[in-house]
């Protein structure tokens, strides 16, 4: 036996609602491929040679790091797996846990997050300050996300044409060990990338809020020190990713600075930003205008 028929004003509400929802997905779809199209096709201008050109420093900071990864090779990689391997049981269990914080998913998934969100609130029936405010907004977490995530990635295809082994790889710990090209991760030693994800991170976000800039770096440098600890690498690895990582979020910088986003170019410091309030506001008045009429 079938039941009674709905009400007509139930069918018409949950019509309705479908509707609304229907709506408010179109909305957000539009605003965020709108968003990214227009933040792509802007990052990729070629901005002016000159000021892409690495300075005598950087250069310098470079020779310097990788002269500091040969020798740790030659006469610090065998002594400081060593001493890890003699380290209590449970300091190395501590560390196991430590080391995960230096994945990178602990930045780019809440980086990701509000780049997301921020596309899908910007659009242009917000009053203009209100779009300014939010574009502010997203040019920070832009810049946090690529600063981080480029050169990790970049270190994840390095260290796989690199193939250098992890310690004790066999049973014996031979810290000239190479397999180059063979994509297997008992031979993706060199740089570590929990190391590059660490010291971007450190310098990424402390040229945003300099004030934790010293936190940042206690936290990149456990995270270095971690990956020796647990056996996962030499100390050489670890100061070759921290080298990644650091040049990647340098070069970030200064490729936003030469588009005049978020840093000054002729000194590299940052705008100042929006304030919370601000930002509060802009906020609501983008749900506003998202929901309007949905």
């Amino acid at each position: 036996m079938n039941g009674p028929d709905a009400p007509p004003e139930s069918v018409a509400a949950v019509s309705g609602s479908v509707s609304n929802i229907r709506v408010l997905s179109h909305r957000v779809l539009q605003n965020t491929l709108r968003n990214f199209s227009q933040w792509i096709s802007f990052i990729a201008v070629q901005p002016p040679k000159h000021v892409l050109r690495p300075t005598l420093p950087a250069i310098a900071a470079a020779g310097a790091g990788i002269y500091v990864i040969v020798m740790s090779m030659f006469f610090v990689d065998a002594a400081g797996t060593a001493w890890a391997r003699n380290l209590p049981q449970g300091v190395r269990d501590a560390f196991e846990h430590i080391t995960n914080f230096g994945l990178s998913g602990w930045f780019l998934f809440p980086f990701g997050f509000v780049l997301l969100a921020l596309a899908a609130l910007i659009s242009p029936k917000l009053p203009r300050i209100a779009r300014g405010v939010l574009t502010a907004l997203a040019v920070r977490f832009g810049f946090l996300f690529l600063a981080v995530g480029l050169p990790g990635l970049f270190a994840t295809i390095v260290k796989r044409l690199i193939g250098r082994s992890r310690p004790f790889v066999g049973g014996v710990d031979d810290p000239f060990a190479y397999m180059p090209f063979i994509w297997r991760p008992e031979y993706a030693a060199m740089p570590s990338g929990h190391s590059t994800t660490a010291v971007a991170a450190a310098i990424a976000i402390g040229a945003l809020w300099p004030r934790i800039r010293s936190v940042m770096w206690v936290y990149a440098l456990t995270i270095m020190l971690s990956r020796v600890i647990v056996l996962a690498h030499h100390p050489s690895d670890a100061i070759a990713g921290a080298l990644v990582g650091a040049a990647g979020a340098l070069m970030m910088r200064r490729g936003f600075a030469a588009r005049r986003l978020l840093f000054r170019p002729r000194d590299l410091r940052v705008f100042p930003g929006p304030s919370w309030r601000r930002i509060g506001l802009a906020v609501r008045q983008g749900l506003v205008a998202l929901t309007a009429s949905a």
